[in-house]
């Protein structure tokens, strides 16, 4: 009978956490210009979390639509700079673009970027990650304005948007995550 008991204790004992979870997500269209907002939780710690999206050379290994990402030498201001390389499909209609940028920060708290529109495929594309401690793991707060120099049809493209966020940033957020919990390991 022992041995039955512990056997159900076993059973019913969690053998994983939650994972990586999307909180929330909103994409807005107006005047041309789009706006993301989102909200992930991740089992990690900011330090972990904050690792990972620190390092642009590590996009390509967590989004399917990132085909090339680098960090890129600082810039005359001594700025860190990247390089970005998306293809993207929505329905019938299929992206390339890229994005050369500056970032700024604030270790474990703060990442900005801001594409050169000179040398990028948006007029405008400014980008916010916030990194929060929050039930035992990280939660990340990303805000994202762009106004893209290509076209998006703008009926429908907020919707389609977010609908492939949805479906397909779930197994994004999960690879964040494992790439997150490996941070420290080396």
């Amino acid at each position: 009978m022992t041995r039955a008991r512990a056997l159900l204790v076993f059973l019913l004992l969690p053998v994983s956490s939650l994972g990586a979870e999307l909180l929330s997500i909103e994409v807005d269209y107006e005047h041309g210009t789009y706006t993301l907002n989102s909200e992930v939780w991740f089992d990690a710690t900011v330090e972990q979390v904050y690792e990972v999206f620190r390092r642009w050379d590590n996009s390509a290994e967590f989004s399917s639509v990132i085909v090339e990402s680098r960090d890129v030498a600082p810039d005359e201001f001594g700025r860190a700079r990247f390089y970005v390389r998306n293809r993207v499909c929505i329905l019938f209609f299929c992206w390339s673009f890229e994005r050369h940028g500056y970032v700024e920060f604030e270790r474990n708290q703060r990442l900005l970027a801001f594409a050169d529109p000179a040398t990028s495929d948006f007029h405008l594309s400014d980008e916010r990650w916030q990194f929060v401690a929050r039930d035992g793991g990280t939660v990340v707060t990303y805000d994202w304005q762009m106004k893209p120099k290509f076209w998006i049809p703008p009926g429908i493209g907020p919707y389609v948007i977010k609908r492939k966020l949805e479906r397909d940033g779930g197994s994004a957020i999960d690879r964040i995550e494992a790439i997150a919990q490996r941070v420290g390991d080396d």
